[in-house]
């Protein structure tokens, strides 16, 4: 069975704690992985990009010429998109580019995430990240302690707090979050992940279900 060592902000060891086999000594399925991020990233893109074809821009109406005898080429209309100032051919319209992959799957790439973080050594549990007020310069100090200079971590909290969030909010790199919230694409983005024992817990229960 896997194990992990708790740690304190200090970085000091406190007890070495049993995880999941099933979520963290899961088989690593790196096509449900991309899967999962590619459906993530295209829920993200807005869509809005909007192009106006032959039937939406100005003009029109009257044929600029007669159809014969002028030596020119034939046109019935000065929205031709053959002509400047005319619509565009098979250009982009506002669209939905999210599509949903099955809930075994995100399961599945989480798993499998976190599996490989595990065995980098890039996932750390602590038990507790408490702060009484907003503490930038502590958190940093934290984050020293825990991964040294690789300013490159999410930090996902079970017992989440503002002050917490607030703290880590504006630090390059870090990225505070609810334990509900991480995901696969946000595990993957970041080298380290920092979770402290309630949020342990909630991914667990979350990916044994």
């Amino acid at each position: 069975m896997a194990t992990i060592t708790v740690l304190t902000a200090e970085n000091a060891k406190i007890e070495e704690i049993e995880l999941n086999d099933s979520v963290f000594n899961a088989p690593i399925k790196e096509y449900a992985v991309h899967q999962v991020v590619c459906s993530q990233l295209a829920s993200r893109r807005k869509g809005t990009s909007s192009t106006r074809g032959r039937s939406e821009v100005s003009g029109g109406g009257k044929k600029p010429w007669r159809q014969k005898g002028t030596g020119n080429a034939r046109v019935g209309t000065n929205r031709s998109p053959l002509w400047r100032g005319g619509g565009v051919v098979f250009g982009p319209k506002p669209r939905d580019y999210s599509f949903s992959v099955p809930k075994k799957m995100r399961k599945v790439a989480m798993r499998s995430v976190l599996t490989s973080k595990l065995q980098e050594a890039k996932l750390l549990v602590v038990d507790q990240l408490e702060f009484e007020k907003p503490n930038t310069k502590r958190m940093v100090s934290i984050l020293k302690n825990l991964v040294g200079n690789s300013m490159n971590v999410a930090i996902a909290l079970g017992n989440w707090t503002e002050t917490a969030w607030l703290s880590g909010r504006n630090i390059p790199g870090v990225r505070v979050m609810h334990a509900e919230n991480l995901n696969v694409y946000e595990a993957l983005r970041y080298d380290y992940l920092i979770v402290d024992k309630a949020g342990l817990s909630i991914i667990e229960g979350a990916l044994t279900q």
